[in-house]
């Protein structure tokens, strides 16, 4: 009985310090990489309100370079209304508004660079092309349902469970349409985590929990029922794009990282 109550005070006691130990770390790597983490959405000077944000992003090179989803950006901006890409840095009140250009994308892979104007801001460090290896400790920082919420970072962790073909569920056969046959036929692969995004989160740089390099961009979540749903009843599978599809949409559009 005396042995028994040792060795589960010893178990309960390394659990803590581990949890401890993991939580600083993460800390630590927060304080690094936030610096980095952006906003992205449109700025529209005679609007009320003047900017909306759609989506999450992260600076990479020299600064000047934000990576974040292609469906994050606006389909259109109305030249009328003076509408600008808008990269928004820091958080809350504080923030600031920088105007933007799309440098590339990639449709396939959901990714877009953008350039900014001004200054160069904090980067985040790539990783390398390699897959890394499931059950990997990550994270993410974004902006989830930035929309109403506004623009206050939030961070998630988890591990990545599975790497998987790049393959959307549809309920029925009347919903599948030419381009998912071509997915279908050429799929590759991307991360899935047990780390639950949410609609804003999209664009989120998914990173080495010690190290803070990128591994992967946030880039869909399922839903269940509805998007207005997406607070009460998240379905809890996020996928992330891999860096190793980056890397090749960066060397494509000469940007260094």
């Amino acid at each position: 009985m005396i042995y028994s109550v040792i060795r589960t005070s010893v178990c309960a006691l390394f659990f803590v310090v581990v949890s401890f130990t993991a939580n600083a770390e993460l800390a630590d790597t927060l304080a690094k990489i936030k610096p980095s983490v952006v906003g992205i959405g449109v700025h529209t000077p005679t609007g009320r309100p003047q900017n909306s944000l759609n989506g999450t992003g992260f600076v990479i090179g020299n600064g000047q370079y934000v990576v974040t989803n292609h469906h994050v950006l606006p389909k259109e901006l109305d030249v009328n209304l003076l509408q600008k890409l808008a990269v928004f840095i820091g958080s809350g009140k504080s923030a600031t508004v920088r105007k933007a250009s799309l440098v590339g994308m990639s449709a396939k892979y959901d990714l877009a660079i953008l350039k900014i104007e001004g200054a160069p801001l904090p980067a985040m460090k790539l990783a390398d092309k390699a897959f890394v290896r499931e059950a990997s400790h990550v994270a993410f920082t974004g902006f989830p349902i930035g929309a109403v919420l506004g623009l206050y970072p939030v961070t998630h962790r988890g591990i990545i469970a599975s790497i998987t073909p790049t393959i959307v569920p549809v309920e029925n056969a009347e919903k599948i349409n030419i381009a998912m046959l071509k997915r279908l036929r050429d799929p590759y692969l991307v991360y899935q985590l047990d780390a639950t995004a949410y609609p804003g989160n999209s664009g989120s740089a998914l990173y080495d929990v010690d190290t803070g390099e990128v591994i992967g961009v946030i880039n869909k979540v399922f839903v269940q029922q509805t998007k207005e749903a997406v607070i009460t009843n998240p379905s809890g599978i996020t996928y992330a794009i891999p860096v190793k599809y980056l890397y090749e949409l960066l060397e494509k559009h000469n940007v260094k990282w």
